[in-house]
């Protein structure tokens, strides 16, 4: 008998664990591989749908008794500056981009645990040894660039986010900096560069990973203008992200082969020439 893998991709559910976010609270994801010919287009398609990727899996939360981690991203033609971004801005003036294809360096390492001892000693990535971190960077199969920012007197790297290219938009994947500028908010600088990036692509979106009403780690993310959110099986504008509260009923979550049932998957058929 022969057997052939199955065309469709095929959906799981972790094991619960601590919520990083919510104290006593446990979180679990939905999660599918991302790998063959049509990768760019699954990764695309979920992304739509509040999925992020994580080296060749796409993951969304999928909590048994809660839906408070909502997917983010910024709407780049409602968006503009506040005031104290535009100041942002001019502080990081000094600062030079540099794309370049997903491939780690000493430097990025450096760099990343001097952010993780400073800002994430206790995080599950605390532990990441360079290896773990050349495979979190290179490990894609998709269009990934990796974005340095670098100072322009000294040629420091200041700071790295790690960002696919998608269909409609730029996803960070994951950003790190130099924590000892923290005047400077460079992870506010960065989202900012990036909806620069996205304009000049005529590309409109910038997804930001997820956002958590309530949880301090992620309140930056409420302070963009031109902000959706994934709620409810669709975008919808953030328009109060003070009076917005987390969804931890009991009933809050569809069952997980609901969840699944509901998931739309790319048209994945080759096209044959006449």
């Amino acid at each position: 008998m022969r057997h052939t893998l199955p065309l469709a991709p095929q959906f799981y559910v972790t094991a619960p664990q601590p919520c990083p976010y919510l104290d006593g609270r446990m979180e679990r994801k939905l999660f599918t591989a991302l790998q063959g010919e049509n990768a760019e287009k699954l990764n695309d398609s979920l992304s739509q749908q509040g999925f992020r990727r994580s080296q060749n899996v796409l993951y969304r939360p999928s909590c048994a008794d809660c839906s408070a981690c909502l997917s983010a991203r910024i709407d780049v033609s409602a968006f503009k500056p506040s005031k104290s971004q535009k100041r942002t801005s001019k502080r990081n003036a000094n600062l030079e981009r540099r794309a370049t294809s997903p491939w780690a360096t000493e430097d990025q390492y450096a760099l990343f645990r001097e952010y993780l001892d400073s800002r994430h000693a206790d995080g599950g990535m605390a532990d990441m040894d360079v290896f773990e971190f050349a495979a979190m960077i290179e490990e894609t199969p998709i269009r990934s660039r990796v974005i340095e920012y670098l100072d322009k007197t000294s040629g420091d790297l200041i700071g790295v986010s790690l960002t696919d290219v998608l269909s409609d938009g730029l996803s960070m994947v994951y950003s790190f900096y130099a924590p000892d500028m923290q005047r400077h908010s460079l992870g506010t600088y960065m989202i900012l560069d990036h909806v620069k990036i996205a304009q000049e692509a005529n590309l409109p979106y910038v997804y930001l990973g997820y956002w958590v009403p309530g949880s301090q780690k992620m309140g930056y993310k409420s302070k963009f203008s031109g902000l959706e959110v994934y709620l409810g099986g669709r975008w919808q504008k953030m328009r109060d992200p003070e009076n917005f509260s987390p969804d931890t009923h009991p009933l809050s979550t569809d069952p997980i082969a609901e969840q699944v049932a509901n998931i739309s998957l790319p048209d994945t058929r080759p096209t044959h020439k006449p």
